[in-house]
């Protein structure tokens, strides 16, 4: 297992701090251990970061998970997933009676990431301060 501390922030909290509606730190931010999940497409959190970082539902979809079961659950509005000088914004999903945050593969390509097979850590593809970008 690989695990990776990030930082969670609710990107509607930060559009509101830009504007002047709320105060800076009142965005509501997380910091979290994830789980780096490879096998896994998208971000995965708990049901209680969901209400702390104040989200709202943007649909409903039924997945499928590790252990071969269809769980219908709701997928959050964007969150911006933080890890050293990188960052995704990318909706995050909330599955029922999960106990840990997923890093899944979306993020990790996002972020330009890996998981170094020699040492088992969380590193950048090109190096930890060059962050390719598709265009």
């Amino acid at each position: 297992m690989v695990y990776a501390e990030v930082t969670l922030k609710n990107v509607i909290d930060e559009g509101f701090a830009r504007e002047g509606y709320i105060k800076p730190e009142d965005v509501r931010t997380v910091a979290v251990t994830a789980v780096v999940d490879t096998g896994s497409m998208n971000l995965v959190i708990t049901e209680e970061l969901f209400k702390k970082l104040g989200l709202a539902v943007k649909e409903e979809r039924t997945v499928h998970i590790a252990n071969g079961q269809r769980l219908k659950c709701k997928v959050a509005e964007a969150v911006e997933v933080k890890w050293k000088d990188r960052f995704m914004i990318l909706p995050a999903v909330v599955v029922p009676g999960a106990e840990k945050v997923l890093l899944g593969a979306i993020a990790l390509e996002g972020m330009d990431l890996m998981v170094n097979p020699v040492t088992q850590e969380l590193t950048g593809i090109n190096g930890d301060k060059i962050i390719h970008f598709a265009l």
